[in-house]
């Protein structure tokens, strides 16, 4: 019998839970207007606490107001280019939302990049501002010269704190290394003097829905980094999949923590845009750490927390862990790579709050798959398609053959939250997207019978040994499972007999040792013969993105220079 149509029975929707249905009844609103929704149902709520400075939803929209203003006084119109260069602080916030309340374009930038990473992106998007920080906007004005920015404006992570820590913040920050001077110069102001300076302009430019609001940039993982054109609906509607998928969490009612960077797409969406959709407080943190996170939830009884593996592996780790309340969190949401067992478990138990899996790609806003909240979360499953996504598994040689299930083949997935494709690259957009509207994932991925998907490995990551597939996640999942590993990651290295073998990248747990023939004998009672790394590298630190998710394709590059 054919299971040609396995996929189009939809045998996810079964495993729903109660109340969520198969398509959301969306709404054309743009997310600057969630703000403005937001300030009339919550005026008072406190929409930001930054390190215990507090901002209602009233003061930010008025803030974002006078932002709005000053970007057009510097002559930003529809359709330009607003780069963000800047953890998650509250000018973040704010020029994030006055630029699509001006109908600008947004182009997040990682703080952490370098001068080459930003010069393309800047480039490439033809940004024309650039909002940044005292720490860095020396190197930007020099940076400014080879790109179509004109103004820079700069914030400091001083410019908002509670009255005593800001009188103590220029005694400490400059040794601290969190403020810098800057020098004067050309088309160059501080964030709070042109706050100052303008009056607040509430008026919301005439865009549409299919109207590009955002270039977000691909984390560079398989090459140069690529502008993924994001439309208003895009990130309006993924906001609306991501409410429903929710039913027991109440607008106006729950505390937010804002750990995951805004400039990535899962911090966006998940973290920012659904807190101000849902009128919640979005307690901000700059640098996620596992001291500032275990703070920021215990002091400001924060009860959803979207994270990655590092930030939940972190804190377990942590000493202070023991005499921490966490007992607030209700929701947890996990992505960017698998979280093991154990770290699920301990966090759960420690919190009693529920942990749920998902998943997603810069093209697709990013989530496209999660598992269920009050139903059936299954261990190293990625979860269910969203309300309104499609999802189907093919051959990786011939894209039309559909895969049985629980064969795996490449993930293909479409819905309203896949991108318009990527800026400047139709070659690239092809490649990425079928004819009908498929965006092609990249993975390798299996579903069960009733409708869970689980991802194997990314394509480019399988390793080729002796003829046989190998996908690296199984030898690292293998390997977080031993108590005295902390992390582990698992990539192919030049074989003279079986063309590639495995070598994995190990860190232990403080105070732990091991030899390189106890991890590998350890693997063996695990692992089929052809899977057993050949070769163990301890280390103290792993490569990682800038959300956590350690980067397979870093110690690829690392190893070959050898």
């Amino acid at each position: 019998m054919s299971d040609k149509s396995v996929y189009s029975k939809k045998s996810w929707l079964s495993s729903y839970e109660q109340g969520i249905k198969e398509n959301v009844e969306f709404n054309d609103v743009l997310v600057s207007q969630y703000l403005e929704e937001s300030t009339k149902n919550f005026p008072d709520n406190p929409a930001l606490i930054f390190q215990g400075y507090t901002l209602s939803f009233t003061e930010l929209s008025e803030m974002v107001a006078r932002f709005a203003a000053a970007l057009k006084s510097f002559g930003i119109k529809k359709g330009d280019s607003v780069a963000i260069l800047l953890p998650n602080v509250i000018p973040c916030v704010v020029a994030y939302y006055a630029t699509l309340k001006i109908g600008g374009i947004v182009v997040f930038n990682n703080p952490l990049y370098s001068d080459r990473e930003l010069e393309h992106q800047f480039t490439d998007s033809d940004s024309k501002f650039l909002i940044t920080l005292d720490l860095l906007a020396n190197r930007m004005v020099k940076l400014r010269e080879k790109t179509n920015i004109r103004t820079i404006v700069y914030t400091s992570i001083g410019d908002y704190l509670p009255f005593v820590k800001r009188l103590l913040f220029p005694l400490v920050a400059k040794k601290k290394g969190l403020a810098a001077d800057v020098a004067p110069a050309k088309d160059l102001y501080k964030f709070k003097d042109i706050l100052a300076k303008n009056a607040p302009d509430y008026t919301q430019a005439d865009v549409q829905i299919d109207d590009v609001a955002m270039y977000q940039y691909t984390g560079g993982t398989t090459g140069v980094s690529k502008g993924v054109m994001l439309t208003h609906k895009n990130v309006s509607y993924q906001i609306q999949q991501i409410e429903a998928w929710f039913p027991g969490f109440e607008k106006g009612g729950e505390i937010m923590l804002g750990a995951l960077p805004f400039f990535h797409v899962f911090g966006m969406s998940v973290s920012m845009n659904l807190a101000i959709r849902m009128g919640w407080t979005n307690v901000l943190v700059p640098k996620p750490q596992p001291e500032p996170l275990l703070e920021a939830i215990s002091k400001f009884k924060v009860t959803f927390a979207p994270l990655v593996p590092t930030m939940y592996i972190g804190m377990l780790d942590h000493p202070d862990i023991e005499h921490t309340d966490l007992t607030s969190v209700k929701g947890c949401f996990s992505g960017s790579a698998p979280l093991p067992i154990d770290v699920i478990n301990n966090f759960q138990k420690k919190t009693g709050a529920i942990i749920v899996e998902g998943f997603g790609l810069t093209e697709s806003t990013p989530v496209t798959h999660i598992n269920p909240f009050n139903g059936n979360r299954k261990q190293g499953s990625i979860g269910l398609p969203m309300p309104d996504t499609e999802c189907k598994i093919v051959d990786l040689e011939d894209e039309t053959r559909e895969m049985p299930v629980g064969e795996p083949g490449e993930l293909l997935m479409r819905g309203p939250q896949i991108m318009k494709g990527y800026l400047g690259k139709p070659d690239e957009t092809q490649k990425t997207m079928t004819e009908d509207g498929f965006l092609r994932t990249g993975d390798v991925a299996t579903m069960d019978e009733e409708g869970y998907f689980y991802i194997v490995d990314r394509i480019k990551d399988m390793i080729l040994s002796g003829g046989y597939n190998v996908y690296p996640r199984d030898i690292d999942e293998v390997l977080f499972e031993h108590p005295k590993i902390l992390e582990a990651c698992a990539i192919g290295i030049p074989h003279p007999k079986r063309g590639e073998a495995v070598k994995a990248f190990v860190i232990l747990k403080e105070g732990q040792e091991m030899t390189e023939k106890q991890v590998i004998d350890y693997c063996e009672t695990k692992l089929a013969k052809y899977k057993l790394p050949v070769e163990v590298e301890f280390r103290q630190e792993l490569p990682k993105s800038n959300v956590g998710k350690v980067l397979r394709k870093d110690l690829r590059v690392q190893e070959e220079a050898k």
